[in-house]
């Protein structure tokens, strides 16, 4: 007899560390009640998140298993989720989650974005498969709304930001992979202005489902006569349905599901083969109108950073949960006796967090995820700042200038790490996390996909040293090079810290003079040495970066410490907070300068082995 599925929530955060990330450390109040974000204030922020929690948990959060063991099913050309996804949907659209960072001319709360990319953990953690869905509805409408013309905006994008229908970005395909430029799918223009569509794009995400009631789909097409590779796209509006005149929907507009692919994880989340025009019957309209032919791939970055941010937050949203999941098991989990008692065979058993090695994994644990937290929100507070002045009629170029070099860190490292987490907090649990008696094996075949979706991390390595070392003639790189000088600066005499700063200092040495030697390489005609270091370049910014953001919240926490008493809860959160950044600058910084000296030695080994040398099979 077949099991029943068990509809229970494992899914965990702690909203005091959000709350002392927006108002403590980032002092978002600061921000409140200046346009635009005068509607809102620290008490609608707090209470928000408070609400999106429960709802998370009692409603998204159950069905997370749910959609792991029973995934979606496709019928008769239709995709069908898990049970309990689409009634899930309408709550989620009801109470205005996916909507909250929307401006309100489009029907939404227009919150700040750093309280958005919040939510978007919570909605995230409590069910990667689900959130997909909806995550991409909103990533297609924000590019319509930004880039689309008046009437495409009132079309399209009002009623996906409501749910009422979905979304997706449709670049992949098989005989291109990540080589969008190779890119087969076409389109000829109509006598009213459309364009018939014809292709096939592979690994569609929310690709078709019967959550809401059309699919809008951003499709790259290349216009005939069009230039060869990326130069030669144009980004296309494709429903699954036509729309009336009226408003209404039509008939269908020749898009069908191919296949759904069998996945290691997010189950609940239909990953599609979608086939254009196969009966030469699929029209859609180039964004923003036909002034746009040919510059769909930078219409579809502003998609892909939107994207790409999200699936950061999504690594960093599993490895939350599974951190406090494994922190809950290791104070209830009694095995072996104190490290000091180990001789005495009497010796009382004893909570597995009591042991060396457990407390090391856990605190790893702890100062990554708060890390990769951090690292959203001051990603999210540039965006904030840069929509503040850009109110006032203000230059924000830096604001925006540092959000473009830190998307590809939180995309490819965040991912990275936040499997890694979830790894580790198998192995914590032993081999009790290695069963589905506990969410952590879950996590971890869910977070797999992070590094390899929305371009694969080498992908965001190669844009990182490529595109946005260099960009405004490096003035975004030495600006952030020089807010962490001014850091180092100012704190490397504090008593507690101080050391761990001096590590900091050297660490931006490190990254700023292998910069230089990228710079050289490039110069120099030795452009194989540049995809061969990419990776760990980026690694060794990222984790300049999230060492630089834990020190600072970490001073924060030192001084609010001082002013609390030693039996009040917020006493050991703080302290907390400092040993999380000790831990991460000690054991993480000296490695930024060892990667830094792996660089300089200049090894070509992977491309001096012949290709007969791998193996001999």
């Amino acid at each position: 007899m077949t099991k029943p599925i068990q509809a229970i929530n494992r899914y965990k955060a702690d909203l005091r560390e959000f709350n002392f990330l927006l108002f403590e450390q980032f002092k978002l109040g600061e921000m409140l009640g200046q346009k635009p974000y005068d509607g809102w204030g620290e008490e609608e922020i707090r209470s928000s998140l408070t609400e999106c929690y429960r709802f998370v948990r009692e409603v998204l959060g159950p069905l997370n298993v749910v959609g792991d063991t029973t995934g979606c099913k496709l019928e008769n050309g239709k995709v069908i989720t898990p049970k309990g996804f689409k009634e899930a949907w309408k709550k989620l659209y009801e109470a205005g989650w996916k909507s909250i960072a929307v401006p309100q001319e489009f029907g939404g709360a227009g919150s700040p974005r750093s309280l958005q990319v919040l939510v978007e953990e919570l909605i995230s953690g409590a069910n990667t498969a689900f959130s997909m869905y909806a995550g991409l509805a909103y990533g297609a409408a924000e590019v319509i709304e930004q880039l689309g013309s008046a009437e495409q905006k009132k079309e399209w994008a009002i009623k996906m930001f409501a749910g009422q229908w979905g979304g997706t970005m449709c670049l992949t395909e098989a005989n291109a992979g990540t080589d969008v430029g190779a890119s087969k799918t076409t389109a000829s223009r109509n006598p009213d202005g459309s364009y018939t569509i014809r292709g096939t794009k592979i690994f569609i995400s929310g690709g078709d489902h019967d959550l809401a009631e059309n699919i809008i789909h951003m499709v790259l097409a290349r216009v005939d006569g069009a230039p060869a590779g990326t130069k030669g796209l144009t980004l296309f509006i494709v429903p699954k349905i036509r729309v009336n005149a009226d408003g209404s929907l039509g008939k269908p507009n020749d898009v069908s599901v191919g296949a759904l692919e069998h996945k290691m994880g997010i189950n609940g989340s239909a990953t599609c083969v979608l086939n254009f025009g196969d009966n030469g019957q699929c029209i859609g309209w180039p964004l923003g109108g036909e002034a746009n032919l040919n510059k769909g791939m930078s219409q579809m970055f502003r998609l892909m950073n939107a994207a790409r941010i999200s699936v950061g937050v999504q690594g960093i949203s599993v490895a939350a949960s599974a951190y406090l999941n494994a922190l809950e098991y290791s104070k209830e989990r009694k095995q072996g006796a104190n490290m000091m008692q180990w001789k005495d065979a009497s010796a009382p058993r004893v909570p597995i967090i009591d042991h060396a090695d457990v407390r090391r994994m856990l605190l790893q644990m702890k100062a990554v995820t708060e890390g990769l937290r951090a690292l959203a929100i001051k990603l999210t507070h540039h965006v904030d700042q840069a929509y503040i002045l850009q109110a006032k009629g203000e230059s924000y170029a830096y604001h925006e200038g540092q959000v473009e070099l830190l998307v590809p860190l939180i995309k490819a490292y965040a991912s990275d790490q936040g499997f890694r987490v979830c790894e580790t907090a198998i192995q914590t649990y032993g081999g009790a996390g290695y069963t589905r008696d506990y969410p952590v094996e879950q996590y971890c075949r869910d977070s797999k996909i992070f590094s390899i979706y929305e371009g694969t991390n080498h992908i965001q390595a190669m844009d990182l040293v490529g595109r946005k070392l260099g960009q405004g003639g490096g003035a975004n790189f030495q600006a952030f090079l020089g807010d962490i000088a001014t850091f180092v600066a100012a704190n490397g005499d504090n008593p507690t810290l101080g050391a761990a700063v001096k590590k900091l200092g050297a660490a931006q040495e490190a990254v700023g003079g292998t910069a230089m030697r990228l710079l050289m390489w490039f110069q120099s005609g030795q452009i194989p040495l540049v995809p061969l270091a990419a990776n760990r370049f980026l690694e060794m910014m990222s984790e300049l970066t999230v060492a630089w953001l834990l020190l600072d919240g970490a001073l924060v926490a030192e001084a609010a410490q001082k002013k609390v008493s030693a039996n009040h809860p917020d006493h050991a959160f703080y302290a907390g907070k400092i040993q999380s950044a000790l831990y991460y600058a000690r054991n993480y910084l000296p490695g930024v300068e060892y990667k830094a000296q792996i660089l300089a030695d200049e090894d070509k080994s992977p491309l001096d082995i012949p290709e007969a040398a791998f193996a001999t099979v």
